[in-house]
This record gives structure tokens, sequence and C-alpha cells, in this order.
């Protein structure tokens, strides 16, 4: 009988993995024209702690975690150690009305971490579902309670919330929306928090007090949640003025409004603490979370509530009619416990604490170079503003965006060794987030990368 050879990744040559993925694979967010026109894909071969290894042998600073997963470093053996007992012991068993030992266990580990009540765990498995998860609720935790006419949702302009139909709704960036409206309604937005561009005499809670304007324009009884980031990814690391955050829980007890913290991003150490409403003080009603749950060693995320949220589903015959088949899995939950485990042994949120002034400095170094505007962030996620003329803070425009973003600075920062964003969502960044193990010999490797590219730049803009 005739039996057809199918290549192994070891016996794939690197040629043939290229056409193979012209051939088969549709990445996310790719401009896939690039490749079909005989461009080549970067392949990851093999990671270990800060760093990445391609199929031509050419090792790569990971400066963005794998897309702010990969918090505790790559090849983290103990956590595949405890992903493979987990499948020898049980390989799967659903949530849905059923429970196993490692989603209990990490339920009450999260809840232990978590501020104030925020004690009901309710797991997904991605960002984007966590935050599905938590419109849902909001729309259907005021209905049960008597207030079904509060169904939207205020969220930032500029700011990404996730890619499924809800959770796209709160996403603020118009040309990730336009292509797939209409979108689930209710989704409504106001201006962010990002002070580089705002008049000097704009008051610092302006931000803030534009939720409770838009809250009474669409009228109270109508507004279920607003959902914010406590450090905006989208348009650069964009941080909070001072007493932004307690303003605005002001405003939502105010009205009634449920506050969710989506931390898909600012979870798990990536700010210096394990959530990031607790590096900026404030006490939300949900907090969203992924990525980092198990350092992408297995997909996981949650939606974390408060104990007041929960309690009308706990009673009778009420339940909430969401979840989805994997939510919780054996595996996922095994590698989040490991991970957690490596994160209390090396205390890596203190760690990003004691370290983020130097990582910090060495990006404010930059600000000689023309084009280097603004430099923002918080703990491990930093961004650098680029724009065409530092005093005026004039930007660039689309085709001078896409000259500078993608026609240079994307490919010379990879050839050089360092993986990080290159992002015109809003005015154009540079976005850092190296895993949270990053130390000095890290930060002078970006900083060796980071300079001679924007000197270049910035000549090639003048010429």
């Amino acid at each position: 009988m005739a039996t057809t050879s199918v290549s192994t990744p070891t016996e794939t040559t690197d040629t043939a993995l290229q056409e193979l993925a012209r051939r088969h694979l549709w990445m996310h967010f790719t401009r896939m024209g690039a490749l079909e026109a005989g461009g080549e894909v970067p392949i990851i071969v093999r990671g270990e702690g800060c760093y990445l290894w391609d199929d031509k042998g050419n090792r790569h600073l990971d400066g963005l975690s794998a897309l702010f997963c990969v918090n505790s470093g790559h090849g983290r053996t103990e956590i595949g150690d405890a992903m493979a007992a987990q499948v020898r012991e049980l390989d799967f068993v659903t949530i849905w009305s059923y429970a196993h030992p490692r989603a209990i266990e990490l339920a009450t580990r999260i809840a232990s971490l978590t501020p104030g009540d925020l004690n009901k765990v309710f797991f997904t498995n991605s960002g984007s579902e966590a935050v599905e998860s938590a419109l849902k609720l909001a729309r259907n935790y005021h209905r049960v309670t008597g207030k079904g006419q509060k169904h939207k949702h205020i969220a930032r302009k500029i700011a990404y919330h996730g890619t499924t139909l809800g959770a796209l709704s709160a996403t603020g960036i118009p040309e990730l929306r336009s292509q797939f409206e209409p979108l689930a309604p209710g989704g409504v937005h106001v201006p962010n928090t990002d002070s580089y561009r705002w008049p000097e005499d704009r008051d610092p809670l302006w931000a803030a007090d534009q939720i409770e304007e838009r809250i009474i324009f669409e009228g109270p009884d109508t507004v279920s949640a607003v959902i914010l980031e406590p450090l905006q990814n989208a348009g650069g690391c964009i941080p909070p003025q001072e007493g932004y955050f307690q303003r605005v829980r002001e405003i939502c007890d105010r009205h009634d409004v449920l506050l969710i913290s989506d931390e898909v991003i600012c979870s798990w150490g990536r700010l210096g603490h394990y959530f990031g409403c607790q590096r900026y003080g404030y006490q939300p009603d949900i907090i969203t979370t992924a990525k980092a749950l198990t350092s992408a060693y297995s997909p996981m995320g949650a939606m974390i509530a408060s104990n007041r949220v929960y309690e009308p589903f706990s009673e009778g015959t009420a339940s909430f009619a969401h979840g989805s088949t994997f939510a919780g899995h054996p595996v996922s939950a095994a590698a989040a416990m490991a991970n957690l485990d490596v994160f209390e042994r090396e205390d890596l949120c203190g760690h990003v604490l004691a370290k983020e002034p130097e990582f910090r400095a060495a990006l404010e170094s930059l600000y000689d170079i023309p084009i280097v505007g603004d430099v923002r962030g918080a703990g491990f996620f930093q961004a650098i503003e680029l724009v065409k003329d530092k005093d005026t803070k004039e930007s660039f425009n689309d085709e001078e965006s896409e000259k500078l973003l993608r026609g240079y600075l994307s490919g010379e920062l990879y050839k050089r060794g360092l993986i990080c964003r290159v992002d015109d969502r809003g005015d154009p960044v540079i976005q850092l987030a190296p895993p949270l193990i990053a130390d000095t010999e890290q930060f002078e490797e970006i900083l060796a990368v980071l300079r001679p590219v924007l000197e270049e730049a910035s000549k090639r803009l003048r010429n």
C-alpha cells in the first residue's frame, strides 16, 4: 500500500517553510500581499530567557514579550513540566457544571491577589473573550437587578479592547472597526488621557470628566459600564493623570455604572504589580485579564468579578448564561499555577519596580534625537512617540508614517536583533515591553539598536 510522506518540522528546509507559509498560513493582522509577492516571513524556532532565534540562526531580543505575553521569560521548563504532569493526571474536562482541582486552585490563587472583593473568577480562552464576557455580564447584571435599559458601554478613543464583535464595539480604533460594521450596538467613546497633545491650560482631570458628560448625554439609565485600561496600549502606553481613576470611580458610583479594568496587558507584573489597578490605586468592579496569566505557555484568560456583581447570579435558579468549551482548561490552569510560582519565587513584580527607573532613563537618553518627541509608560511597558517637529509636536501624515514605520523602522530594528512594536494607531510610536526578567544588559542592548536606527531615520526624513 502506497504511503504519503509528510515532512516534520525538523525535516523542512527554510525555503520549504517559506513556500508552505505562502500556500497555507494566514497570519493575523498581517499584510499578506507582501508575502504573496515574494517577501519572507520571520520564522521563529527557539526561545530562551529574553531572546528568540529565527530559522537562520539569528538571535533577537524579545523587546515585546511576544505581544505582551511571555512575562516570566521563554524556555521555562518547569512550566512545561507542570503541563505534562497535568496531562498524565487529567487531560481535559469542561467547567460547564463540572470542576477540576487546577481550576479551583487557580481561581482561589487569583482571588488572593486581586484588590478588594474581586473574588469570583470566570475563565476564558483569550483577552477578547474576557472583555466580551465582561460586557455581557455588565448588561446582564443591570437586567437582573431591574435596570434592563442599561446596555451601553463607554470606552476611550484609540483604545484596543479586542476583536470579537462585542469587544470591537468597545475598541476605539476606526480602521479596525469600519470594515466589520455594523458592530454589536452600545459602544460609545470619550477622549483618552494623552496629555502630551493637550493644551497647556487644560484641567488635569478633563478626560475623566468627559466620561461623566458622556454618561449624562447618553442617559445614565442606559449606560451599563465604563471600560478602561490602566495604561492605554494603543496610541503608545498612554498613562492616566494623577487622580484620574479616583474621579472615574466616583462618576461610576454616582450613576450606578460598573467600572471594568481591562488588564489583558497590564496585569501579571507588567506595571510592577499583579494588577494594573493596584499601580494606580483604584477599585474596579470587574477585571479582564489574559496573556501573561500563563506567560503564554498555554492560552488562558479570565474575567474577575466583585462579590456584588456576582451576587444576583448566585440565587435560586439564576445563572450567567455564557461560557466556552475550553475555558479553565486543566493544562492551561497548571501552566498558570507554575507561572505564578515563578513570580513569587523570583519576585518579578518587585524586580520591575526596582528596574523601571533604569529602563525609563535608557529610553529618555534618546531625547536628543530630533524625531523623539515623548517617552511615556510605566513598569516594563514603555513607548517612544515619534514626531516630525519636536517644538510644535507636529506628527507625520499617513504617507510619511508608512514610509517611516513600515518602510524602514520595522524591518531595520528586526534586522539588528530587536523585536518591538512599531505602530501608528494614533500617532507613530515604538513600544517596548520586554520580559519581566530583563535587566541592565537587555536595556543596553535595546538602546544600542534604537539609537543608530532612530538617528538614521531622522537623517532620512531631513533629506
